[in-house]
């Protein structure tokens, strides 16, 4: 088992490099998404976890310092923009790998679409959140932002048998949560509970309605995508789940 923390901190120094306008950061496809009713997307390479059902690919996922390209925030911005503009949608976000790695990254870019009139969607397993003390903080300084924050699992057994992390990590997640409701970040917990008996899940809304009501009202059940590469990961490890979809 891995230590979280340090993994992502290992990770960000393969997919981040400071350049002439500030902290870059590797990126492997922009693209148009039909979540959130029409988005568009910018797939981040490199994540701390490795998450035994994620949907990114063998290459993205195992091999971070060969896989992308470094961009600028302000490119980052400028393409998420203009696809917007092209496809008539109002929202963007960084997907694909962890999109808090590279903190000052994230913040350029924020900076970037601030007064533009879209909405950004902040997808995160909410450890680096949890980690940096004035990641949350930092957040709350752009009300565009909404910040779904994925659980892996609904509790520290679950959380280590679904992503090989130390179990106790899984306490970052709702930690992030934590900063988040403080700070005053819109936010909402989506839990991937493909894998979770019914009773673990009633018990993990308990915790999330200790941190916030609200929090609890508004989490996301998150299903498992049966991609092929996918179906190969999950018999890799043994692991059974009671519900998912087709891609």
């Amino acid at each position: 088992m891995y230590d979280a923390i340090k993994r992502h901190l290992a990770v960000e120094k393969l997919v981040t490099r400071e350049g002439s306008e500030g902290q870059e950061r590797k990126y492997y496809r922009f693209r148009p998404a039909r979540w959130y009713g029409g988005i568009v997307t910018a797939d981040c390479v490199g994540c701390g976890l490795l998450c035994r059902f994620c949907w990114v690919s063998d290459a993205v996922m195992a091999r971070p310092a060969e896989v992308g390209r470094f961009h600028t925030s302000r490119h980052v911005a400028n393409t998420l923009t203009a696809l917007a503009k092209k496809f008539s949608f109002n929202q963007l976000r960084v997907s694909g790998g962890e999109p808090t790695i590279g903190k000052a990254h994230m913040l350029m870019l924020l900076d970037e679409l601030k007064g533009k009139g879209y909405r950004f969607i902040l997808e995160t397993n909410g450890i680096p959140i949890a980690h940096n003390e004035s990641y949350a903080k930092k957040l709350s300084n752009y009300p565009f932002v909404h910040v779904r924050v994925s659980l892996k699992g609904c509790n520290e057994e679950e959380f280590a048998a679904l992503t090989g992390a130390k179990p106790e990590d899984f306490k970052l997640q709702l930690k992030s949560l934590q900063k988040l409701v403080e700070a005053n970040v819109s936010c909402h917990p989506s839990i991937m509970a493909s894998f979770s008996p019914k009773k673990n899940l009633e018990a993990l809304m308990e915790r999330i309605r200790l941190i916030s009501p609200e929090l609890a009202r508004t989490a996301e059940i998150e299903e498992l995508i049966l991609y092929p590469h996918v179906v190969k990961r999950i018999k890799k490890h043994g692991l059974e789940y009671h519900g998912a979809h087709s891609p």
